[in-house]
């Protein structure tokens, strides 16, 4: 089984997330700067099996697409163009807030805490570990 990897874009850097090849953990994997993402996933690609791509789908509490939607969608448009996985998008509402809980509740400091790369990072795998949940919930109705 290959890799599932999770996006969790942003303007400035964007947080990075990876599942084991048997896809039952997911674990940070970097936060790489936006302007060498694109390189940074097609050579990661080369070293380890990818089958499939999630991007956190930045929407607001009135299911809009938030401000970020205006710079991610030319993104995974060029990505399909590069990738031959699928790339989808996967709702990242909650989980910068999600990601500084995590940060409080396994008991990082505060100056580690205002690490944005790190909260990226942790963002990028609370979407992975969304979506696998809710994978395995749609399989187990069905």
């Amino acid at each position: 089984m290959a890799r599932i990897l999770a996006i969790d874009y942003g303007k400035r850097r964007t947080g990075l997330a990876v599942t084991d090849e048997l896809q039952l953990i997911a674990g940070g994997l970097t936060t790489v700067d936006t302007k060498v993402l694109m390189d940074y996933i097609l050579d990661y690609m080369k070293r380890e099996p990818v089958e499939r791509i999630v991007v956190g789908l930045p929407k607001q509490m009135n299911n809009t697409p938030s401000e970020n939607m205006v710079r991610i969608e030319p993104f995974v448009n060029r990505l399909r163009k590069l990738v031959d996985v699928p790339v989808e998008y996967y709702d990242e509402r909650f989980t910068s807030v999600l990601a500084h809980r995590a940060m409080l509740d396994s008991g990082i400091g505060k100056m580690a805490r205002r690490n944005k790369e790190l909260v990226d990072e942790i963002s990028a795998t609370i979407i992975l570990q969304s979506y696998m949940e809710s994978k395995r919930m749609k399989n187990s109705i069905l």
